[in-house]
């Protein structure tokens, strides 16, 4: 059974900074989508940026330019760097698994998940 683990979550000032990982175990990383999702209080999940078995990546429209998502196959790692942080952007932010190849960003089409990581963006 895949296990995903979060961690890097943290406060920060607006404009500021965060690298977010993701460690698994009982899988191989190479054969799997990989995602970054979100949930703000009183607000649905939504998706951040994945990345394909491939390395292609898909962002949400609100974090190009600003987000990178990566993957390290050999640690069986995903990261997510976040700069220029906006408050709005405050929220539980997930790590997701798909086997297989896949590119949409919809929470619905992943079906492992890690228990999340806060991030706390101040004004």
């Amino acid at each position: 059974q895949v296990q995903l683990v979060e961690s890097g979550g943290g406060s920060v000032q607006a404009g500021g900074s965060l690298r977010l990982s993701c460690g698994g175990s009982g899988y191989t990383l190479s054969n799997y989508c990989l995602g970054w999702f979100r949930q703000a209080p009183g607000k649905e999940r939504e998706g951040v940026a994945l990345i394909d078995n491939y390395g292609g990546t898909v962002y949400a429209a609100s974090v190009k330019g600003r987000f990178t998502i990566s993957r390290d196959n050999a640690k069986n790692a995903l990261y997510l760097q976040m700069n220029s942080l906006k408050p709005e952007e405050t929220a539980m932010y997930s790590c997701a698994a798909r086997k297989g190849w896949w590119s949409l960003l919809r929470p619905e089409s992943f079906d492992s998940w890690g228990q999340g990581t806060q991030v706390t963006v101040s004004s």
